[in-house]
């Protein structure tokens, strides 16, 4: 694929070698979104996360990952094996002229293999050095294995989903761990190089993924520490504290789901008011609904039943009516409801299509065009948008070994043939 013009960019001219598996993917994905040159380092024969499902039309293919493309867009791709000498020795060379190393392996790997950050830096002192890890460079965790699923547990955020009577749940199948800490990886990554630019002196920065993950639990925290009480998990329902009665938070509507919470007291009587007067309008109120004095009412002094049954006129009101005119009559009404959206209401939304948030990337090799989403940001001056579509295996290996380290054509065909490449 031909890379786009991209112009004046916030990270422009700095170069990212990029070593992460799928738990690092997103920090260079959003480092070269905002500008900077990043390579994506494979071993030979690609990377075990291109055989990460869903695949292109359900071909299981390396090159064909819906996965891998869509989490290593703006990025070069070339091959290249760490636990071979040579291999080492090249991947100095490229150290040596890079602004950025992020890496996700196993602490203490890099070290192992003579790549760790005390050695790198000899080479280049300028070199900002971020590890993504489950845990850690240091601490008594520090060696334990992980995946998503359990930095979403070690960070407390398992606790939050699902619903009360039943076990945790984990959200389908997006990474939301590796996604945060790719998040903070390329956030701290940026700051270690504006730090750069006043001390001259590159970093090494540490990301935890069970950090990154506990700082999400909102005041999951601060409610132990104040009430000594755990919080309950509600999914799909709030249980209002010191209460028994449980409130509905999403609602079925004709062709899908809304969000709604009901406020009662000082807070939310005006709403409920306009509530009912819409139910009116609807021939749903009757004599106990229109008799509720809103501001004065106080869950904590109501039974499961007494809030089940105002909830049902909600129910009714709802059921019957599309997500859009829902949010129709919330708009003229100043009701809080909000449509939950389908992966096809997001691509279509008029919102999304204003700010031209979906962009289309060509694949040559599959022959078809996809929409991606262009930016996590828009900046006035130096615009965030895709470059290039994820690399194919070794795509750029002679753009990179022949272009910029030198090499021969016969060079690369010679540690190709020797497993280097």
């Amino acid at each position: 694929m031909t890379q786009g013009t991209q112009g004046n960019t916030m990270l422009g001219g700095y170069r990212v070698l990029d070593l992460t598996s799928d738990r690092g993917y997103y920090c260079g994905q959003l480092l070269g979104n905002l500008g900077a040159d990043v390579i994506k380092i494979e071993p030979p024969g690609g990377d075990p996360g291109r055989n990460t499902e869903p695949f292109f039309q359900d071909q299981a293919h390396p090159e064909k990952s819906l996965f891998w493309m869509a989490f290593n867009t703006n990025k070069r791709g070339i091959t290249l094996n760490l636990e071979t000498e040579d291999g080492r020795r090249l991947f100095r060379r490229l150290a040596e002229k890079a602004d950025v190393l992020v890496e996700s392996f196993d602490p203490g790997y890099m070290e192992a293999i003579g790549l760790g950050y005390a050695e790198l830096e000899k080479l280049n002192p300028r070199l900002v050095f971020t590890s993504i890890t489950p845990f850690g460079q240091t601490g008594p965790r520090r060696d334990f294995k992980s995946s998503d699923l359990v930095a979403w547990g070690m960070g407390g955020l398992l606790f939050q989903t699902g619903d009360p009577d039943r076990p945790p749940t984990h959200l389908s199948h997006i990474p939301l761990a590796y996604l945060l800490a790719g998040m903070d990886g390329a956030s701290a990554t940026a700051i270690a190089l504006y730090w750069r630019g006043t001390s001259g002196l590159g970093q090494q920065v540490d990301v935890s993924m069970q950090e990154t993950v506990a700082k999400t639990t909102m005041m999951l925290h601060e409610v132990w520490l104040v009430t000594g009480t755990e919080f309950r998990r509600s999914s799909s329902w709030y249980h209002v504290p010191a209460s028994p009665v449980v409130l509905r938070l999403v609602w079925p509507a004709k062709d899908g789901y809304i969000f709604y919470m009901m406020y009662v007291g000082a807070f939310g009587a005006e709403e409920d008011k306009r509530l009912v007067q819409w139910m009116e309008e609807e021939g749903i109120a009757d004599d106990f609904i229109r008799g509720i004095d809103w501001a004065n009412l106080d869950w904590r002094e109501k039974t499961k039943e007494y809030g089940d049954r105002i909830q049902d006129y909600l129910f009714r009101l709802f059921k019957d009516k599309t997500k859009a005119e829902l949010l129709d009559h919330a708009l003229k009404r100043n009701i809080l409801i909000q449509p939950i959206s389908t992966p096809k209401d997001i691509l279509t939304h008029p919102q999304f299509v204003a700010r031209e948030y979906w962009q289309e990337v060509k694949h040559e090799e599959l022959g078809i065009t996809m929409k991606y989403p262009a930016r996590f940001c828009m900046a006035s001056e130096t615009p965030l948008r895709i470059w290039r579509r994820a690399p194919l295996i070794g795509e750029h290996n002679e753009e990179v070994y022949c272009g910029e380290l030198g090499l021969s054509r016969g060079d690369l065909v010679a540690l190709k043939q020797a497993g280097i490449i």
